[in-house]
């Protein structure tokens, strides 16, 4: 239960950090006000939330990471996540909202476990704007599973999630001697490891003068990391900057960063958690 507690406090951590950047950046007010809203039912997802037991001799830990998931306990709460975006949801996420809560219980049971195979990415015949239902719904649980787990992340992983197989939805940077170190973070399951600095996580281009770093003023802690070569972004967020900034929570705010560099003809390698 303590695991489960303090997961629920990092909810609560994102939720007052979310308030305080919709403060801040007034263009961003209305998705994080959304976002508030997920989170807070991200954290109720928790309570009492327990893991697959497998087959009755095996801890939860023991079992394949896709295996873990006990989904006929947490469908009779997916209804209440559907109202609740259809309430307060953009008109295009209520709409769809609206549409798969006419579906039948088999139809969400199909979508959320095809997420939760795939790491949180759309999976063939998957509609895109549904993807956003099943990862919002299943990354609570996504998370709390992977904290559980004693996975032993290389120095510098691959490019995707090595817990789940998720793809990065933020980098991160960190203070380490007299620069700072790389992470990545999963768009799934939330883990963060270490990645190589100078390296494009969409392609693995890794020629210095191919990558670029382009910031705005508004976000000094913020910047886009973009690949020439495959033309593939990813948002980083600055903690030597920072110190305060929550990454997947920051990362919802730079709506500017990515107009811009979808105008320059980028694509980003993951949307986060609202489609952005």
């Amino acid at each position: 239960m303590a695991l489960q507690r303090d997961s629920q406090a990092l909810w609560d951590q994102r939720i007052e950090r979310a308030r305080v950047l919709a403060e801040t950046y007034p263009f961003a007010a209305q998705v994080l006000a959304f976002y508030q809203e997920v989170a807070a039912f991200q954290k109720s997802l928790l309570s009492g939330f327990q893991p697959a037991s497998g087959n009755g001799k095996e801890r939860a830990g023991d079992l394949p990471f896709q295996d873990c998931l006990d989904l006929a306990s947490l469908l009779p709460r997916f209804p209440s996540f559907l109202s609740l975006v259809a309430r307060v949801g953009t008109p295009v996420l209520a709409q769809a909202a609206e549409k798969l809560a006419r579906e039948e219980p088999g139809h969400w049971e199909e979508l959320l476990s095809a997420c939760w195979k795939t790491g949180g990415s759309a999976a063939e015949g998957v509609e895109e704007a549904h993807v956003f239902f099943a990862r919002a719904f299943l990354q609570p649980c996504a998370e709390e599973l992977a904290r559980r787990r004693a996975t032993e992340l290389p120095r510098f992983g691959s490019s995707t999630c090595a817990i789940c197989g998720g793809k990065p939805q933020v980098g991160v940077l960190r203070e380490e001697g007299h620069g700072a170190k790389r992470s990545l973070v999963c768009s799934l399951c939330l883990t963060e490891w270490d990645y190589r600095r100078v390296i494009c996580p969409a392609c693995g281009e890794d020629e210095f003068a191919k990558l670029s770093a382009y910031t705005a003023s508004q976000f000094d802690h913020m910047r886009v990391e973009a690949c020439e070569t495959c033309k593939i972004y990813i948002n980083t967020v600055d903690l030597t900057k920072n110190g305060l900034a929550i990454p997947i929570v920051d990362e919802l705010a730079a709506i500017p960063l990515n107009l811009w560099a979808q105008e320059n003809g980028y694509t980003k390698l993951q949307r986060n958690l609202l489609g952005l």
